[in-house]
């Protein structure tokens, strides 16, 4: 079975940093690029950042690029997102995701494991 766990979130004052880390089990994602996303309450789930299957290609939402940091390390089956000054904007539940291919962006259908999320809540 395959498996995306996510673990890692909590609850930030503004300023303050996270790590959240995206563990995979069942199968070997380290020739699959991976992405996070995130859903706030009320909104559309949205693309975060994501990482080529060498970890060489990074993208990130304009939102977060300079505060957040994606990584990977295929010798573990496991990626990371540092954020840092964080802000009450960015709370929301953050989802890690297994692409088709080597590289994926923006698009959710770019992307077919998904995990089952964990919670972000940057305070003011």
């Amino acid at each position: 079975q395959v498996q995306l766990v996510e673990s890692g979130g909590g609850l930030v004052q503004a300023g303050g940093s996270l790590g959240l880390s995206c563990s995979a089990s069942g199968r070997s994602f380290s020739r699959n690029g991976m992405g996070w996303f995130r859903q706030a309450p009320g909104k559309e789930r949205e693309f975060v950042a994501a990482i080529s299957w060498r970890g060489g290609i990074t993208d990130y939402a304009a939102s977060v690029k300079g505060r957040f940091t994606i990584s990977r390390d295929n010798a573990k089956n496991t990626m990371y997102l540092q954020m840092n000054s964080l802000k009450p904007e960015d709370t929301a539940v953050y989802y890690c995701a297994a692409a088709k291919s080597v590289f994926a962006g923006v698009e959710e259908g770019e992307y077919d494991y998904w995990g089952q999320g964990t919670q972000v809540t940057v305070s003011s």
